[in-house]
């Protein structure tokens, strides 16, 4: 798979169909959710660290500091989009009638 800033790049759809025979629907959806929110939290904790060590004076370069602050940035607001068209697709089906 290519590889990609977003944390989502450790996603084997091959393993889900394979889970799924052994699993549940839930539990598969609800292991791939959580470990998408703990790539998230993980890009969150390196950028921290990154400015803790800039203050601190262990790292020289801005940039580096920058980039981690803003793959942080962009998983963030990857993961809220995607919520956020959940909830839509959430919502249209709830309107729909049977």
């Amino acid at each position: 798979m290519t590889n990609s800033i977003y944390g989502f790049n450790n996603v084997e759809f091959g393993k889900l169909k394979g889970n799924l025979e052994t699993n549940s629907k839930g539990n598969v959806f609800s292991k791939v959710i959580e470990d998408s929110i703990n790539k998230i939290n993980d890009y969150q904790k390196v950028a921290d660290e990154s400015v803790v060590s800039f203050i601190k004076g262990n790292e020289q370069e801005i940039h580096n500091v920058m980039i981690a602050i803003e793959e942080a940035k962009l998983t963030m607001q990857t993961a809220i989009e995607i919520r956020n068209k959940l909830v839509e697709a959430y919502q249209e089906l709830s309107k729909t009638q049977i």
